[in-house]
């Protein structure tokens, strides 16, 4: 595939610093990185651990709760219809939330710490 861009330049004005092993370390070491790594997991872990319970419990009840599952709510729609559509809207609705929260609370913080790894600060 062609294109009109040239070429990346090799080294100039606009190159980014490239860090050292001991620069990477030491930022892994900072508060700043602690930081964003606790804002990542306090959300990730918890909902994807809700989410599997969530799942798990839909499973476990087509299994063993059919009669439960079978309950007509309204014409030919029952139960196991209606979670089972809710497990799509909840995939649809975390991801959204996600990537909220990584628009809001984890992209500022790892755009500080990228600036700062290739300005060489």
């Amino acid at each position: 595939m062609a294109t009109d861009a040239p070429p990346p330049s090799k080294g100039g004005a606009d190159t980014p610093h490239a860090p050292s092993t001991e620069e990477f370390i030491q930022e892994q070491e900072s508060p700043e990185f602690g930081e964003l790594r606790r804002a990542h997991r306090s959300f990730a872990f918890p909902l994807t651990v809700a989410f599997i319970v969530w799942y798990l419990a839909y499973v476990l009840l087509s299994n063993y709760a059919g009669d439960f599952m079978g309950t007509k709510l309204f014409g030919n729609i029952n139960v196991a219809l209606v979670l089972g559509l809710a497990q799509f809207l909840t995939t649809f609705l975390i991801a959204w939330w996600y990537s909220h929260h990584a628009a809001t609370k984890l992209d500022p913080k790892a755009e500080a710490i990228k600036s700062r790894m290739e300005g060489g600060a």
